[in-house]
């Protein structure tokens, strides 16, 4: 025994006991402790779901808000099955029609359409654009789509849409003028100032426009075929004006002779020529190219019968050079 009057003993075993896993009757207890602990957050947790389903059932619900609920899902479904089959656009089309008739059968129909400006566009051109049919109603017909459905032709600039109720339909056109030919891939088409391709075709009526060749040509054939009216006797001459890597123009004589102008400062270039022109009447001679490139000076390329002539008289004057020389 200690001095305490207990036994003095090792106490290896309680540290044994530790270690040892827990009996059945072990984990038993320690499961009833957790359940014992876990009673009061259940208690609480069902007091409150008691408490949320009496606040349910005090809700006041009024009459008819179950079929309101059916019909609003039943209305959802057909707008999803509508949407989703592709099936709006009819359903549209067939509300305008109805809409139309009943404007119609109310005397609103359209009974005259006044229409002016139009040259190259022709009426029934200008009616199947506006969409404006037999059975269109004035009442419903909205000017400002009919407007900017006409803007969608190339040949129409701009134009103005008025009703007069009860029945008459004012349409006024402005259309572009057709300004010069464009060839781009072997593919000429009308263009309009702006740039604008009128028609992938010419009219006859259209063949005598200026031509101008080449990717962007376009867009700068307004202000290149400007400065080339003021030199009218080059302009005559001119069978097309050709843009070269969007950077400079050469210009194609009806003849086949080729004016090559610089990237900067054409004019100069042209006043050269003009010069050239009315001095020795350059663009006659047996020739295929004038080069203006270059500020300080103008090169020619000689046809290959000119080369070839120019050729024979330097060979034929060679040796009577040297039979001379002796004497």
């Amino acid at each position: 025994m200690d001095g305490r009057g207990r036994l003095a003993q090792s106490l290896t075993w309680i540290a044994r006991l530790r270690a040892r896993p827990p009996t059945v009757g072990a984990r038993a207890f320690v499961f009833e402790n957790l359940m014992r602990a876990s009673r009061p957050l259940a208690r609480r947790m069902l007091f409150r779901a008691r408490g949320w389903f009496l606040v349910l059932l005090r809700v006041h619900v009024p009459r008819g808000v179950g079929l309101a609920a059916a019909a609003l899902l039943m209305l959802s479904s057909i707008v999803y099955g509508t949407v989703e089959g592709g099936h709006l656009p009819t359903i549209v089309s067939a509300f305008k029609e109805a809409r139309d008739q009943a404007a119609n059968a109310a005397g609103f129909r359209i009974t005259s359409v006044a229409l002016s400006g139009n040259v190259h566009v022709s009426r029934e051109e200008v009616l199947a654009i506006a969409g404006v049919t037999g059975t269109t109603s004035l009442l419903f017909l909205d000017v400002a789509t009919v407007r900017e459905r006409l803007r969608t032709n190339p040949w129409i600039a701009d134009a103005t849409v008025l009703k007069l109720y009860p029945g008459e339909l004012q349409v006024n056109i402005t259309e572009r003028q057709a300004f010069a030919l464009w060839q781009k891939d072997r593919r000429v088409s009308v263009i309009a100032e702006d740039g604008t391709v009128l028609e992938p075709y010419i009219a006859p009526g259209l063949v005598r426009l200026p031509l101008v060749v080449g990717q962007g040509a376009e867009t700068r054939a307004k202000t290149f075929l400007a400065l080339l009216e003021r030199y009218p006797e080059i302009r005559d001459q001119v069978r097309a004006s050709i843009l070269v890597g969007e950077r400079r123009w050469n210009l194609r004589l009806r003849n086949g002779l080729d004016i090559r102008l610089p990237e900067a400062d054409a004019a100069q270039a042209l006043d050269r020529l003009v010069a050239l022109e009315r001095d020795n009447k350059l663009t006659t001679r047996d020739i295929t190219a004038i080069d203006l490139r270059l500020p300080d000076r103008v090169t020619v390329r000689l046809s290959p019968a000119a080369a070839q002539s120019r050729l024979d008289t330097s060979k034929d004057r060679k040796p009577a050079a040297k039979k001379s020389g002796p004497a």
